[in-house]
């Protein structure tokens, strides 16, 4: 052979050879589990950031600023108050080689529409997305959307063609009765990285897209995650060497983590307020020792729960610092909060004992607490807490537990009396979680306001919110209803989450307030 070519055939078996020589596999774990795959089909943290790794959106946030970004979008323009043109990012590929066209933004925007996503506090005020040409996509409004761009973060795009060939044009509605989908189990996206494999409630793998459009900060190539129930089982990894990454290390470890000479523990502020949501709409509560109503329904017993739960002593003694106790229904770095909207009722069982009374159940009554099990820090320690500092009034709570891929769907079907959940801001803006949480079920809103509470001046502070141009005025009036919220205990709120992330030396990432691993900025020494 002459030497040229040689020559030539020899940088082209190291071409083939580099990926794997200076292939970096990134292991890393939590106690949470994901439902599916399906985009539209659940409004879970974990498993949006998960999501992330394979399906991309028109924009996207810098995980450092938190700012919007282009993504499978290159700029964006107002044709009118009400309608959005996006210029799309030219020659991207699907993960099967095809080319992603408008055809695909306008599939996944309208299919985040339809009545089984779980994803309506993200399409707000979104009519429809039409198609301009194949590098053009409008988006109509129904009425101007002040964070329009912030809500489409979370908006990720699917292959059109590809659901349509596997008949999954629709989310998934999980919780049906043998409910299944070709997009529940696979994936399919423009990300940079493509979905491997995965065994639910065990883990999943990713290996890195070679024709990615993009460039990548990190330098990962695989990825595995690996669900880990037992706290004991994370923090042994780590130390071990097993994984690279813990994301919720036990809270007890932290000390014996931060004094290693190998790991080193990131803490951060999260944008994710945990609360109590209450059934304030059923007319008898199941399993409770009060027939013919609902003692959920009076303001007295929902303030009498709040103020008996002494949130100070959970949060140094159970929590030890990684949770701020609130009143707020968001966390402060979110648009609409302020120290006044922050302040907790205070804890007083006897003044508790009092609206008990006044209410008419100073013998108390039976109520069901339901948790999850495996979501956020120390959930299932927290609510037997609550339950006994709740049988100082009387109040007798029965609890029960279970993993979150389970919990949720459960409470969607309205089955807790009382539940726990965590709520983060995607858009920093108080509107996100006032649409979603407090807004009247079927007034447009309400997606995730289980226990179906309804205030009409709510309702109204909402659609003005929705529409208002000025910020200063928008921020005034989301204040003015998470007060309300506030002054009705809609919610009983609980803690803003502190979270610490533990990893190896050896590991470079950005700890984000909305406690994702952006796997493009991770880099294995």
């Amino acid at each position: 052979m002459p030497f040229k070519r040689y020559a030539a055939a020899l940088v082209a078996a190291g071409a083939l050879l580099s990926p794997a020589l200076h292939a970096k596999t990134f292991k890393w774990t939590s106690q949470g589990d994901i439902s599916t795959w399906d985009i539209h089909a659940q409004n879970l943290a974990l498993q949006n950031g998960l999501h992330a790794n394979v399906y991309e959106s028109l924009v996207h946030y810098n995980s450092r600023s938190f700012e919007v970004e282009p993504q499978l979008a290159t700029s964006w323009k107002a044709i009118s108050p009400t309608q959005m043109r996006f210029s799309l990012r030219q020659g991207v590929k699907f993960q099967d080689g095809s080319a992603f066209t408008a055809d695909d933004a306008a599939f996944s925007i309208n299919r985040a529409l339809a009545k089984t996503s779980q994803f309506g506090p993200y399409a707000v005020g979104i009519a429809k997305a039409v198609k301009v040409d194949a590098q053009t996509l409008d988006v109509m409004l129904t009425a101007p959307n002040p964070v329009l761009l912030r809500q489409m973060t979370e908006l990720r795009i699917m292959s059109r063609a590809w659901a349509e060939k596997n008949k999954a044009t629709e989310p998934l509605a999980l919780g049906a009765s043998g409910s299944d989908s070709f997009a529940h189990r696979n994936a399919m996206g423009t990300g940079p990285y493509i979905l491997e494999s995965w065994q639910p409630g065990v883990r999943m793998v990713f290996k890195r897209n070679p024709n990615w459009w993009g460039t990548m900060e990190g330098n990962v190539t695989d990825i595995v995650y690996l669900t880990t129930p037992s706290a004991a089982s994370r923090t042994a990894a780590l130390v071990a060497g097993d994984v690279d990454l813990v994301l919720d290390p036990a809270p007890q470890d932290l000390r014996r983590l931060r004094a290693s000479s190998e790991l080193r523990v990131l803490d951060g502020v999260e944008n994710r307020t945990i609360f109590f949501g209450m059934d304030q709409h059923s007319s008898e509560l199941p399993g409770s020792t009060v027939k013919g109503k609902n003692p959920l329904k009076d303001v007295r017993v929902r303030r009498a729960m709040y103020q008996a739960i002494d949130m100070d002593t959970i949060s140094h003694s159970l929590m030890r610092g990684l949770g701020k106790p609130t009143g707020a229904l968001v966390s402060p770095q979110v648009a609409g909060w302020t120290e006044a909207v922050g302040q907790r009722q205070p804890y007083n069982v006897e003044s508790a004992k009092q609206l008990m009374a006044e209410a008419g159940y100073g013998t108390g009554f039976n109520v069901d607490l339901a948790c999850p099990a495996n979501r956020y820090i120390h959930d299932e320690a927290i609510c037997q807490a609550v339950m006994l500092m709740w049988a100082r009034i009387g109040v007798m709570a029965k609890v029960r537990t279970m993993p979150m891929s389970a919990y949720l769907p459960m409470i969607q079907r309205h089955e807790a009396s009382v539940y726990m959940l965590g709520w983060g801001v995607p858009t920093f803006d108080a509107y996100y979680s006032l649409e979603a949480l407090v807004q009247s079920v079927g007034k447009g809103g309400g997606e995730f306001n289980f226990g179906r509470y309804s205030n009409a001046r709510a309702d109204e502070l909402i659609q003005r919110i929705k529409v208002e141009p000025d910020g200063g005025a928008r921020k005034r009036l989301m204040t003015q209803a998470l007060q309300l919220v506030n002054d009705d205990v809609a919610y009983i709120p609980l803690h803003d989450q502190v979270i610490p992330w533990a990893a190896r030396k050896n590991v470079e990432l950005v700890h984000r307030a909305d406690n994702r691993v952006d796997m493009r900025t991770v880099r294995v020494n």
